[in-house]
């Protein structure tokens, strides 16, 4: 399977199970077009954060294909579980380690991810004294030094404050559309669908519907609200 040159992350009947007999992905098929920003809607345990593993590389599917454009730049629930460097400027340069790149271009590409997340002055502050949400404008800043093409956003709003979650997916929905890239975001909170360009709907490990956000987010809804009736 080769990229089209409108598609940025393809996914074709993947299968995955942690056993043989309970699958989480279960024929799960997707596209998300280039330069778009898309979300990731299903309700616990429909399989969105195994997905988008599978597509960043840390999971490997049981059967299927997939296709990403690179550099894919990945953005975890909990931040802390991906800043390793003590200061702000540190962690970003610590992913450019494999670039082998000259240290001015390592202190332009820093600074320009910086600028990019409004975090200009926060390039010599502890990672410890950031609040939630700048910690995950850091990991993001991360992945735009290293000019990635694709990111993938696992719940990242999932521990911030309202305030804070707002700014953060109306800041990457600015990198989007400025800098070309296309990001695929999974969430839970139907109020962010406001901000993207179209949805994908998981339910019991398979994209049962995608399309217009609006029409996603009533459907999701309605699913909740018969399942309340149910109970």
């Amino acid at each position: 399977m080769t990229l089209n040159v409108t598609t940025a992350i393809q996914a074709r009947d993947l299968y995955f199970g942690w056993t043989e007999d309970k699958l989480i992905l279960d024929a799960c098929t997707l596209d998300v077009p280039k330069g778009e920003f898309w979300m990731l809607l299903g309700t616990n345990g429909s399989g969105k954060s195994t997905l988008l593993r599978l597509l960043a590389g840390l999971l490997t599917s049981i059967a299927g294909e997939i296709e990403v454009q690179r550099p894919i730049g990945f953005v975890f629930q909990n931040p802390d579980h991906q800043l390793v460097m003590p200061t702000v400027g540190a962690d970003i340069a610590f992913g450019l380690v494999q670039e082998a790149l000259p240290t001015p271009i390592v202190r332009q590409r820093v600074e320009e991810a910086l600028s990019a997340v409004n975090l200009e002055a926060f390039q010599r502050r502890p990672i410890y004294a950031l609040s939630g949400g700048q910690k995950q404008r850091v990991a993001i800043a991360g992945a735009i030094a290293r000019h990635c093409e694709v990111l993938l956003l696992d719940e990242p709003t999932a521990l911030l404050d309202p305030d804070s979650q707002l700014d953060l997916v109306v800041q990457v929905r600015t990198l989007v559309k400025e800098r070309g890239i296309s990001a695929l975001w999974v969430t839970h909170r139907l109020e962010e669908l406001e901000y993207c360009d179209g949805a994908f709907l998981l339910e019991q490990g398979r994209v049962v519907d995608q399309g217009e956000p609006e029409r996603l987010k009533q459907r999701l809804m309605q699913s909740e609200a018969s399942t309340l009736d149910l109970s």
